[in-house]
């Protein structure tokens, strides 16, 4: 049975991705099928002739440009994502009402690697201060899009991997539903930089084709950055305005198994479906679709679907990763994932699971390949495996007040 405290709501979001910026462009993209991977642009790397990425297509240039940032001295590329998509998240919100709690919680994992190459080169070559000094803390980004927004109450910034935003997500429910905030800015945001690009080749866990989540041959992942958050709001808020949807439950795991790689017999996924389910009151039946992690990568989308079998049986929801669409977009994943839930609910639609050929030996779950029109989108629930075995599933609900 649900919990008798508060309801959280989501009023708007705001995303960019490579598919493209704000809402409706990455609907767009998710609907017409077209996957925002490709060749490696902005980021200067020799592995660019190498490898393909989901790269949002504007240069660092463009970007302060689009955020109307003034001051840009020392502000990542990934504070640059963050703020323009938590500007479009906010921008039919009065956020300075000293009468309504609001806070921001934001996750990332690699925000202050994006520009270490040129924090250590000037490092060995000079004693002054340099610029990015200050943005190898991993709350700068948060305190950035806080002090540009206006947002003086609570703030907080996640890392646990590729479950960060997920988790930031979880984080602004629990103090919404504690009665600690009336409103909370949440999601996620990281781009590409040479560590993450380097560090996961040398994995060799990067797939130097378009990643095939779920599929018998998949050889793994594609990269790529992007940012997107959601407003969540407590009941007595929302009563006074639409809201969009409910952020009925959510649950975190930790397998605590490997450093990189989750248990393969799925039981931490499992974990946090069951506990996103007992949060929000819901039975396994009750779900109508599942947002899945997917990476591509061997161990991550054996692990998950074990996970998904241990929950739902053979008879599961439809289920599908959008990762083809955007790259792994790591920190921020979750939150991506999330807006793409919700336009599941809004929309009534099931996206595709893009570059699925051949079913996986272990399993007889098979991911939709199409997108497919529904009339009962009711209950999305949204998959966010981290390295270390962190893993976080939320459950947003279509509005019923």
């Amino acid at each position: 049975m649900k919990r008798e405290t508060n309801r959280v709501f989501v009023s708007s979001m705001g995303i960019i991705s490579s598919l493209g910026i704000g809402v409706q462009e990455n609907l767009d993209g998710l609907i017409k099928g077209m996957s925002g991977i490709g060749p490696i642009k902005q980021l200067k790397t020799r592995l660019s002739s190498e490898l393909i990425a989901g790269e949002v297509s504007y240069s660092n240039e463009e970007l302060i440009d689009i955020s109307g940032m003034k001051s840009t001295r020392g502000v990542s590329r990934a504070a640059l994502l963050g703020l323009i998509v938590a500007k479009e998240a906010t921008k039919d919100v009065e956020l300075h009402d000293p009468s309504i709690r609001t806070g921001i919680i934001v996750g990332t994992t690699a925000d202050s690697m994006t520009h270490i190459e040129l924090y250590l080169k000037d490092f060995l070559s000079n004693d002054s201060r340099n610029e990015f000094i200050e943005s190898q803390d991993w709350g700068a980004s948060t305190e950035i899009i806080a002090n540009e927004l206006g947002i003086s109450g609570y703030q907080t910034t996640i890392n646990t991997a590729c479950s960060s935003a997920a988790n930031a997500i979880m984080t602004g429910a629990r103090m919404i539903k504690h009665n600690l905030l009336d409103r909370v800015l949440v999601g996620g945001t990281d781009a590409l930089s040479k560590v993450m690009l380097n560090g996961f080749h040398a994995l060799m866990i990067i797939d130097p084709e378009v990643c095939k989540p779920f599929d018998r041959d998949r050889k793994g992942l594609n990269l790529g950055e992007g940012a997107a958050f959601l407003l969540l709001e407590s009941e007595k808020l929302t009563l006074k305005k639409n809201a969009i949807c409910e952020l009925s439950g959510y649950g975190n795991s930790n397998d605590a198994h490997h450093l990189t790689a989750q248990s393969p017999d799925g039981e931490g996924v499992a974990m946090a479906m069951e506990l996103a389910l007992s949060e929000s009151g819901l039975n396994a039946k009750d779900i109508s679709c599942i947002n899945a992690h997917g990476t591509g990568s061997e161990n991550n989308d054996l692990a998950e679907i074990r996970g998904i079998e241990k929950v739902f049986g053979n008879d599961a929801p439809s289920f599908s990763s959008t990762k083809p669409f955007t790259g792994h977009t790591l920190g921020s994943s979750g939150a991506l994932e999330a807006v793409f839930s919700i336009l599941s609910i809004q929309h009534q639609l099931i996206f595709p699971n893009l570059n699925f050929k051949r079913q996986m030996s272990e399993t007889k779950l098979i991911p939709e390949t199409t997108l497919i029109p529904s009339k009962s989108v009711h209950q999305v629930l949204s998959n966010s495996l981290g390295f270390g075995g962190n893993n976080t599933s939320l459950i947003f609900s279509k509005l019923v007040i």
